[in-house]
């Protein structure tokens, strides 16, 4: 994993979920389920992930 990166993954479905944590899986850039995207790895990204753990994951590779 590149320094000062992190991974997130999309686990699950946004469909039917309220609108706030479907903005926060789109601004983050996922839009297909076990997409995985880098991002910065600072503690706001972190907050993020936390927000929405039942659709998002961090992984390690």
């Amino acid at each position: 994993m590149a320094e000062g990166k992190i991974k997130i993954k999309l686990i699950g479905s946004p469909i039917g979920r309220i609108e706030p944590q479907k903005r926060i899986v789109r601004s983050l850039g996922l839009t297909k389920m076990q997409q995985v995207v880098e991002r910065p790895d600072t503690p706001g990204f972190r907050g993020v992930v936390k927000k929405v753990p039942h659709l998002l994951a961090i992984v390690d590779e």
